[in-house]
């Protein structure tokens, strides 16, 4: 298993975001996490990132526990959050490069060129990220994810607030890396979840 979630509880003093939730995804699966507004999907994601401490259950990554392993598990994954943490000043290559030294990759140029082609970001990539529409800003996001390589990405409503030919876009870019690394993506439309799983 890739990711397996077991019995997982978050609480905030006395209300549940997430209540005895399990779940598997295999090695090499596109899964959605289905679910309206509020119902713990973003909580769940942060919790398997490690962003967030669990109440109660496990969460494992790659046979990692996240609890126990934080760092490891970090390495495994790429994560794209919903509120996706851009610095608006900074243009897509510079921002890009930053990411690749945070994960001390050796080949930072050539790791950036590579997912700056598999988004497709050729045309936008010398401009600041504040001068990009919300689809490019999603999209070097989505290259910040892809650009240690991950086994397993994580995405957090990953299509919310594009426009239908973006969206298109982006379903395309996570099918291509759903045949070779394991994916787990949120949504709260059931169309949306149906176009992009296996």
């Amino acid at each position: 298993m890739s990711i397996e979630v077991t019995q997982l509880l978050k609480q905030y003093g006395e209300q549940k975001a997430v209540n005895g939730v399990s779940f598997a995804v295999n090695k090499g699966e596109i899964v959605g996490f289905l679910g309206p507004n509020g119902a713990g999907k973003s909580t769940t994601m942060k919790i398997i990132t490690g962003y967030l401490q669990a109440d109660g259950g496990k969460a494992l990554v790659c046979g990692l526990d996240v609890a126990s392993h934080p760092i490891e598990v970090k390495k495994k994954i790429g994560y794209l959050p919903e509120a996706n943490p851009l610095y608006p000043d900074m243009y897509v290559r510079e921002y890009l490069a930053f990411v690749a030294g945070i994960h001390q990759l050796k080949d930072v140029k050539a790791a950036v060129e590579k997912v700056i082609s598999l988004t497709g970001l050729t045309i936008e990539s010398k401009k600041k990220i504040g001068q990009l529409s919300k689809g490019y800003k999603q999209r070097v996001g989505l290259a910040a994810a892809l650009i240690h390589e991950p086994e397993v990405l994580i995405l957090d409503e990953p299509t919310s607030g594009l426009d239908p030919n973006q969206i298109i876009e982006i379903r395309n870019v996570i099918k291509q890396q759903g045949q070779n690394k394991t994916v787990l993506f949120s949504s709260h439309i059931l169309q949306e979840v149906e176009a992009i799983c296996d």
